[in-house]
């Protein structure tokens, strides 16, 4: 046997004890995990220094440099995360609902774990702590395959984790780390069937595509983040630049970072003065169209391109719209489907926009920076999810598990 099916049955293997472990067992492996992630906060500075030395001599952008950085208070806000998922309440075992037939049959759907999550990521290893944590509330075993750029980083964390299972007297098979970075395994980890259960792809739009259409194993989609922000003619000016700076620019690397920023017509130059000012303050590139560009200096005319790009960079496509409809319209032709947010103070408006953009989070004035499992209260997430079926938006551990029917009877049988 090969050393990616070796995994792949340790962790299915793992499962056996994993589902009979209670909500204590659990929170208490999740509990040492947080600890012991704190107390070894310059073991893993100095291993993700290694990935960050690496990723600069490769000339790796800014944006993915920041994604891949641990600092002290990214580790301890890591650690946090895992206790908030160990203070959430146990989905499973959980009655969803329960009726009883005029046979005198009653039939319930109880929430159960999925089985073996599959998880391909890149660049940012506090992926690794948040999936590995959802993944064992909810009682699933999980194997991680992270990419190269951050393989010092995510091992010693796995590492960690496995330590800190044996040490509660679980399997460390409950987490395994992929440590083959090669793209043939990855394909090979894909069709895994009879070992996983679902594959979660968390990255880029390249890698998103590739386990889309290379996996045989079911795939729950984690998008890109090309999300916009509309100003519209009631918005206050000073909520709509606060919101625009905050979602561009507080953290461009992620994918919950605003990419397109559309402006109805009849806003007024406070609006446009003032956020300009503050974006250039923070060196971000305006990209706008013809009438932006007339209303404030750009630093380019903005493409078909710029309006449909996740820039992960202090990047920014503007629009001059004549209407909420045209907005909506734009939207709706270059969204992700991730995070979208309207500026105003008109609630006919605002509710437009809630019913007529079919994206996983919209938001009426609020930052789109807030669409991210510990920001919803979900403790951490395992990704945003952009598509339809199953899960969408922030996952959390109830989008870890599914459900099977209960059926209690006294005896009846089929006529």
């Amino acid at each position: 046997m090969d050393y990616l099916q070796n995994l792949c049955q340790s962790a299915k293997k793992s499962l056996r004890m994993l589902k009979t472990a209670g909500t204590n067992d659990k929170n208490n492996v999740l509990l040492t995990i947080a600890s012991d992630i704190e107390a070894n906060t310059q073991k893993i500075i100095k291993e993700n220094l290694k990935d960050l030395t690496k990723a600069e001599g490769n000339g790796m952008t800014p944006g993915i440099i920041d994604r891949l950085t641990l600092t002290e208070s990214r580790i301890a806000a890591m650690a946090e995360g895992v206790r908030q998922v160990a203070a959430l309440p146990d989905p499973v075992g959980e009655v969803i609902s329960m009726k009883e037939l005029p046979n005198g049959l009653k039939v319930g759907q109880k929430r159960v774990p999925i089985g073996v999550i599959g998880v391909i990521y890149e660049s940012r290893p506090n992926v690794t702590v948040d999936t590995a944590a959802l993944c064992l509330k909810a009682s699933n075993a999980v194997i991680l395959r992270g990419g190269s750029d951050a393989f010092c980083s995510n091992k010693v964390l796995s590492d960690i984790m496995r330590q800190s299972l044996s040490k509660c007297g679980m399997p460390p098979d409950c987490v395994c780390f992929l440590e083959d970075t090669s793209r043939e395994t990855a394909t090979r980890f894909m069709q895994m069937n009879g070992f996983l259960d679902v594959l979660i792809p968390r990255g880029g739009a390249g890698l998103i595509r590739s386990v889309v259409q290379n996996s045989t194993v079911p795939v729950i989609e984690t998008g890109v983040g090309n999300c916009h922000i509309y100003v519209d003619e009631s918005a206050d000016p000073d909520m709509a630049r606060d919101i625009v700076v905050n979602a561009k620019t507080s953290r461009t690397s992620v994918c919950n970072a605003a990419e397109s920023l559309l402006v109805h017509k009849n806003v007024g130059d406070k609006f446009w003065r003032e956020t300009y000012a503050a974006l250039k303050e923070k060196g971000v590139e305006i990209r706008g169209c013809e009438r932006t560009c007339q209303k404030i200096s750009c630093d380019s005319e903005a493409t078909e391109e710029d309006y449909a790009k996740e820039f992960l960079a202090s990047i920014i496509s503007v629009k001059i719209v004549d209407s909420l409809q045209e907005a909506v319209e734009h939207i709706e032709k270059y969204s992700t489907g991730h995070s979208e947010c309207i500026v105003t103070e008109n609630y006919t408006n605002a509710n437009y926009f809630l019913d007529n953009v079919d994206s996983a989070a919209v938001y009426v004035n609020a930052s789109t920076r807030f669409t991210d499992g510990f920001e919803f209260g979900l403790g951490a997430e395992i990704g945003i999810s952009t598509q339809k079926l199953h899960a969408r938006g922030p996952m959390g551990i109830k989008e870890l598990t599914t459900y099977k029917y209960i059926v209690l009877g006294s005896g009846q049988i089929r006529t």
